[in-house]
């Protein structure tokens, strides 16, 4: 109940809601209302969906919310670890997904918070996991970090976003997970980018390129971002031999879906990384091409998402360099 809560709680304030306003928007009693959003009482569905209608987050706020026999089933393993089933992995896995799609309807910093829950209650409850889920319930615990250290890279609360990717990365490992070890280590290059630091930008993209198990669409976008960390080192002969070696991958990266965990790598997507690099590289009229193309290709939940803020304030310095 607490997560939802939160999650709520913040997502009203976001839009400019009072308790008393919202129940009266979504014509809800108030004194239920408060209960739900002090976390005293679980959420119907329909309110939880009216809510969500109301903050618009496009189905993604009800999403988190468990239904009875899930709540029951992840409460019994919360109790007892050591038997974690099937069950209760899925609900875990829904929720995630859940998760993921709020990050392109609000505000990171009213997500944070009841991800770093999430975090910690998956974790205490992987020590004890044993038997044939426990894999599975590792992947959940290192998608788990590494969402939290994306979202706390985005408001540059860069400790602990390098503490939750670290984490991600050793739950990854420790199953042998190629794409998720490689997309904890793309996230280390964001923040570098974040940080302004190229050294970083071109190591840790050039880490997560050469991760075995690594998707050829994260391959592709890894390989773009790196070499556009090495152009702005102005390092580029290398920059150049690396965006070729991306280039060879495109249509392989195209013909096969991404994978669930990165499932926003679509071609669109990758033509934001290209246009990283072609800008880095100082091709303007390319990389207004690429930037415009992928923002116009994004689908139309990812179009206000404050991630998308780095390539549209890219795809403007391009715009002015011509």
């Amino acid at each position: 109940m607490s997560d939802f809560a939160d999650l709520a709680r913040r997502a009203l304030r976001d839009s400019g809601y009072s308790m008393s306003a919202a129940a009266r928007a979504i014509n809800y009693d108030l004194a239920y209302l408060s209960r739900v959003l002090n976390g005293k009482q679980q959420p119907s569905v329909k309110l939880a969906e009216a809510l969500d209608r109301l903050v618009e987050a496009g189905g993604a706020l009800a999403g988190t919310v468990l239904n009875a026999d899930d709540q029951s089933r992840v409460a019994r393993s919360a109790g007892q670890s050591s038997r974690v089933d099937a069950g209760t992995v899925d609900a875990l896995s829904r929720v995630l997904v859940a998760y993921r799609r709020l990050d392109d309807v609000l505000d990171p910093r009213s997500v944070i918070p009841a991800t770093l829950m999430h975090v910690d209650d998956i974790t205490r409850m992987l020590k004890g996991a044993r038997g044939a889920q426990r894999e599975r319930l590792t992947a959940v615990a290192s998608e788990f970090a590494q969402f939290a250290g994306w979202m706390l890279a985005q408001v540059r609360r860069d400790d602990e976003a390098v503490s939750m990717l670290t984490q991600a990365l050793e739950l990854a490992d420790a199953i042998e997970d190629g794409t998720l070890a490689a997309q904890a280590l793309n996230f280390r290059g964001y923040l570098a980018r974040r940080q302004g630091r190229q050294q970083g930008v071109a190591r840790w993209y050039a880490a997560a390129a050469r991760t075995p198990g690594a998707h050829p669409a994260q391959r592709l976008g890894d390989l773009l971002q790196s070499a556009a960390g090495l152009a702005e080192l102005g390092e580029t002969g290398q920059a150049l031999r690396v965006a070729d070696e991306a280039e060879r991958l495109s249509d392989l990266a195209a013909a096969v879906p991404p994978p669930e965990t990165a499932y926003w790598l679509t071609p669109e997507f990758n033509r934001l990384n290209m246009g990283l690099c072609t800008l880095a590289l100082g091709r303007y009229d390319e990389a207004v091409d690429h930037f415009s193309t992928g923002l116009a290709g994004l689908p139309d939940e990812q179009q206000g998402a404050a991630w998308t803020q780095e390539h549209r304030d890219a795809l403007r310095r391009a715009v002015a360099s011509r």
